[in-house]
């Protein structure tokens, strides 16, 4: 049988928070964490529905600071159905005699199962069998449907579904000092047999409407009612072995959304008109199946493959072709949870590439968020007396910087400054994004429209943070931080930042001739437009072009690329005492110490170098700017880091798998293995309850198609040089470039290439080096160091 279920048997207190965030149901404009029906917010449990892009700021006072936080807010929830036998409490699996539970989440149509049975105190045992969807054919509605069996009992039993607005932003503890309640103006209500609750936002005053039918063979009465809550009972009267099925839908609107009169008004009628939930669940499986068939990515592996399809499960229920026409950015946690506040980072550098080669329009989606934001990211620019356009470590609603002052360090309870906002290389991974989605699309209206105006405004900007010196000769950038995260300042320094860091300064010159090359793509027309409306000079792209040949990098003296300037005259950190210490910044704070003082990185930093660029193109740069490389100078500079970093983010196992790779595929196999579980397995130790690591779900995935298969897109087409590791014995996808759908499968020996489309006349491909036009329906297969074979020699 092929895996598609991801199985959780008995109930476990202490795993439900794991089980919540990765049993979350979502389609791309809404999800829902995988919480009980019956579970209210408290210490196992926390039910929680984020909308995406639904933001809201609170001001909150911590240590004796006013500190401002943006959170994604949690929505009222729609889930509430519980059950109670004659004389019984309300159902409880901590308090139930439980018989047997059983979750299973089916991964190819997004249906949550679950299987209750239990005994009550009477002896009467009673079977619960719930199927659940968030549906993906119509993103305003959801489904709870549940059948109660009287097992060995003839007799009444109570059901009570509710829709409640009593809850909080309480599912981070480290932010429980901080202001949660971001829900006002409640009101409820009936329209005949609908149930409706209504909640404003307290700051972005967005209206949110959820409206509930619920279908039972006894009718209902309400039994609750006030301006947070409204619940309705029903008296089932069950027969023996007979089965009785109750079915909650429920539409969540927000006036946020398109075609909404009034968002009250809209989901009660959306929610009446809704089929019932066979034919809901139908539609839903259609939508699922169309998106699997775009997301094909199959491993020999049976294990390997269920874990694939979980990671692509949960990327595209955060990011589905809903999300296309939404003003939303890429959650670092998904809408699974409320770590890093729902907040946008650089994930979309790891998420980005796995949807330009199959879902573009998604992508061309997230990237507009970014040009919308254009105006806050020029006024934070300008307001440091920069050009262009700084775009925040830390975004969400409205483009401002939402990274935080202060931070607590769980392990010493400490609030500290927060410095991370100097992680400027956040606008490189935005412009390397727009690059990546005209080489595969390669669509010049894209680049005309907004692409290139988002890209030449993040280039001015690194241009005028660089600065040239005439002591070094060299254009240099002071005063940021690169993506390691443990580096903030000098030891001892009375202000943050460093300079020179290897990782920005590299791809601020790869940035500013991506910048003149897009100048020379535009038609004629497209280009006198922008240049005009910017304000775009000569004298200014000249300056580009001398930035190209005069930044400066740091090398350690075997050759190594420093991290920064000064960075190997940092202390060595004893590793036998901190080996495995993943949160070293977190241990050495409350030891009194500082990573500022080691050597030790949290994540790959350099070694981004190696994982965004080839060694062609970083071969090329590095002679642009007049360094001389030896041979060996990529391997020492992967190996000197390896050494010295501690993995304490999730995306540092996808990094360090790309950039051994072609070194050591043993070691990159490991690194693959650990990112594929990483949230399955909470390798970080409680973090996934809060939410998945959307960033290093899908870099696992680009790791498989683009690294694995050494696919690259260049002008001239598509290009792969595959090595794939000792332990992959079959790769098989599909993908999308340049209006063609591709159907590739390679194994060790060879690699295959179909076309599947009806599109270009022909698509170039080159396979190590060797090239072919394919045709519509046209199919290729390569041996691997061997001669081109016709299709049929080789499957």
């Amino acid at each position: 049988m092929e895996p598609w279920t991801l199985t959780y048997e008995g109930f476990d207190p202490n795993d439900e928070g794991l089980r919540e965030a990765l049993c979350t149901l979502g389609n791309g404009r809404f999800a829902t964490r995988g919480a009980a029906p019956e579970a209210l917010a408290d210490e196992v449990h926390y039910p929680g529905t984020y909308i995406a892009g639904c933001y809201d700021r609170l001001v909150s006072t911590v240590a004796g600071y006013d500190v401002t936080n943006e959170d994604m807010v949690n929505a009222p929830n729609w889930l509430p159905l519980t059950f109670a036998t004659t004389g019984s409490e309300w159902f409880s699996p901590r308090t139930a005699h439980l018989l047997e539970y059983r979750q299973d989440l089916d991964l190819r149509h997004a249906v949550l199962h679950r299987f209750v049975r239990f005994r009550d105190e009477e002896g009467r045992i009673t079977a619960v069998r719930q199927r659940r969807l968030v549906s993906m054919a119509d993103p305003q509605l959801a489904a709870l449907e549940t059948t109660f069996t009287a097992e060995n009992w003839s007799g009444p039993l109570r059901v009570r579904a509710a829709l409640d607005g009593r809850v909080t932003n309480r599912g981070v503890p480290r932010y429980h000092e901080l202001r949660g309640d971001h829900l006002t103006a409640h009101a409820t209500g009936t329209d005949g047999d609908i149930l409706w609750l209504r909640a404003h936002t307290r700051t972005s005053a967005v209206v949110i409407a959820l409206a509930a039918r619920v279908e039972a063979r006894a009718p209902g009465h309400e039994v609750a009612r006030d301006p947070e809550l409204i619940a309705r009972e029903h008296v089932l009267e069950l027969d023996r072995g007979r089965p009785a099925v109750v079915v909650k839908t429920v539409a969540l609107v927000t006036s946020r959304d398109h075609a909404v009169a009034g968002p009250v008004e809209t989901a009660v009628r959306r929610v009446r008109l809704a089929p019932g939930f066979e034919p809901l669940l139908e539609r839903h499986q259609i939508a699922w199946d169309a998106l699997w068939g775009r997301a094909r990515l199959d491993v020999d592996d049976w294990k390997a493959r269920r874990n694939v399809r979980l990671n692509i499960f949960h990327v595209l229920q955060t990011l589905s072709p809903h999300t296309a026409d939404l003003d939303v950015g890429v959650p670092a946690r998904g809408l699974h949870g409320e770590a890093y506040r729902g907040h946008v980072f650089w994930d979309e550098l790891f998420v980005l590439p796995w949807l330009n080669l199959r879902f573009p329009e998604i992508a061309r989606g997230l990237l507009r968020y970014r040009w919308r934001r254009l105006p806050e990211a020029r006024a934070a620019a300008s307001a440091v007396g920069l050009a262009g356009a700084m775009f925040p470590w830390q975004s969400g609603g409205d483009g401002r910087e939402e990274t935080q002052a202060l931070h607590v360090n769980p392990r010493s309870g400490r609030w500290l400054p927060d410095h991370s906002r100097l992680q400027r290389h956040v606008g490189l991974a935005i412009a390397y994004n727009v690059w990546q989605h005209y080489l595969v699309t390669g669509d010049l209206e894209f680049l005309a429209h907004f692409g290139a105006e988002l890209l030449i405004e993040i280039a001015r900007f690194f241009a005028s943070l660089a600065r040239f010196d005439p002591a070094s000769g060299r254009y240099e950038i002071h005063g940021v931080m690169g993506p390691d995260e443990y580096h903030d300042a000098y030891p001892g320094a009375a202000l943050p930042g460093l300079d020179n860091n290897a990782y920005t300064n590299v791809m601020t010159v790869w940035l500013l001739l991506r910048a003149q090359e897009t100048l020379d793509l535009l038609p004629r027309r497209a280009y006198k437009e922008l240049v005009t409306r910017l304000g775009l000079d000569a004298a200014e792209t000249e300056r580009w072009d001398d930035i190209t040949r005069g930044m400066r990098v740091d090398f350690h003296d075997d050759g190594v690329i420093s991290q920064f300037t000064g960075y190997a005259g940092l202390l060595e950190l004893d590793w036998a005492r901190y080996r495995g210490v993943r949160r070293l910044d977190r241990e050495l704070e409350a030891e009194g110490d500082s990573t500022n003082r080691y050597q030790a990185s949290k994540q790959a930093d350099v070694l981004m170098l190696f994982y965004l660029l080839t060694a062609r193109e970083l071969g090329e740069i590095l002679d642009r700017l007049g360094y001389r490389t030896e041979p060996g100078m990529i391997p020492r500079t992967i190996h000197y880091y390896l050494a010295r970093t501690c993995h304490g983010s999730t995306l540092s196992a996808v990094v360090h798998g790309w950039v051994l790779a072609r070194c050591d595929r043993s070691g990159s196999w490991r690194f693959f293995t650990e990112t594929l579980t990483a949230d399955l397995g909470d390798v970080q130790g409680g973090t996934t309850a809060e939410g998945v690591h959307l960033g290093a779900m899908a870099g696992t995935l680009d790791l498989l198609q683009r690294c694995y298969l050494g696919l690259e897109i260049r002008h001239d087409g598509l290009h792969l040089d595959p090595l794939l590791p000792d332990r992959l014995a079959m790769l098989s996808l599909r993908i999308r470039c340049r209006g063609a759908e591709l159907a590739i499968q390679a194994d060790p020996a060879g690699i295959e290439i179909c076309r599947a489309d009806d599109g270009p006349d022909t698509v170039a491909v080159t396979v190590c080096g060797r090239a072919a036009r394919l045709g519509p329906r046209e199919s290729r297969t390569f041996r691997l160091r061997d001669e081109t074979l016709p299709a049929a020699g080789y499957v």
